[in-house]
Order: C-alpha cells, then structure tokens, then sequence
C-alpha cells in the first residue's frame, strides 16, 4: 500500500511539474507601444493628426493676432472715444477672448476624438495580429513589455517580430 501511495505521490508530482513547464513555456511579450509606433498605418494616423493639429493652431493664431490688432487700435484710440464707448469695447475684446478660449477647447476636443477614430482600428489590427501569432505558437499569455507597463523581467519569448511578419512589415 505504501508503495502505491509513493506512486501516486510520484505521478502528482510528475504531471504538475509538466503542468508548470508548460506554463511557463506559454508566456510571451510584445511591446506593444513599439509595435505601434512601427505599424505604417500609426504613421499615417499621426501625420494626419499633426496636420489637423497644424490647422487648428494656425486659426487661433490667426485669431489671437486679430485680437492683438484691436486691442492695440482700441487703446490708441481711447482718449478720443467716450468712456460708454471704451466700455463697450472692453466687453467686446473680453468676448472675443472668450471666443478664442471656446476654439481652444473645441478644437482640443476635435483632436482627441480623431485621434481616437484613427488609433481604434489600428490597435484593433495589432491585437488581432498578436493573438494570431500567440494562437499559431501555443502562446496563452502575451505580456506587454512596454517599458514602465508592470513586466521587470523579459526572457521569455519576444513575439514583435513575429507579429510585425503577420501585419507585413
């Protein structure tokens, strides 16, 4: 009977330590945030962006140069117009700022919501693409190595250029 139990013992022992090698060979790692800074669809995403960005700064410009221009014109012109007729202007630059800071945000706003209409599909893609290569390798856990995202030790299998393969880059 004891030798029985030994057995068993054994054969416990036996298939958890298989159990754990094959636990530890089916973790990966990706950076994540390299991969999709390489994906030429990010690019594209970012030039875009940076376009828009361009845009919207150059009519906030265009406008706090305008108010630069009536500010300046209304203060010259003070000691000649009436003190009603100064505070209308006052009110009227104080609009106008107001109006500028209104843009700011809209256009703030704007950016972060394209840009995440942009960057949604192409993470959707890269996920896609990660699970595959993991699901091709027998891979059931993927960390993301990205530096300062939770991973300390790396030794384990890099799948980014595997994952770059399968998106074509």
């Amino acid at each position: 009977m004891k030798h029985v139990k030994k057995v068993a013992v054994a054969l416990v022992l036996f298939v958890a330590a298989t159990g754990f090698v094959n636990a530890q060979s089916s973790v990966a790692h990706i950076n994540v945030t390299e991969l999709l800074s390489d994906m030429p669809e990010m690019k594209a995403a970012q030039a875009e962006l940076k376009k828009l960005q361009e845009t919207y700064k150059a009519d906030i410009e265009s406008s706090m140069t305008e108010l630069r221009n009536k500010y300046t014109q209304y203060q010259s012109e003070a000691s000649a117009k009436t003190k009603e007729e100064n505070e209308k202007r006052a009110v009227e630059l104080q609009g106008f700022e107001r109006n500028i800071g209104e843009a700011q945000q809209a256009a703030q706003q704007e950016l972060a919501k394209k840009q995440a209409e942009l960057f949604q599909p192409i993470s959707e893609k890269a996920m896609a693409a990660i699970e595959k290569v993991a699901a091709a390798q027998g891979i059931e856990y993927v960390m993301d190595s990205t530096q300062g995202g939770g991973l300390i030790v790396a030794k384990g299998k890099d799948l980014l250029p595997e994952v770059k393969k399968e998106l074509g880059f």
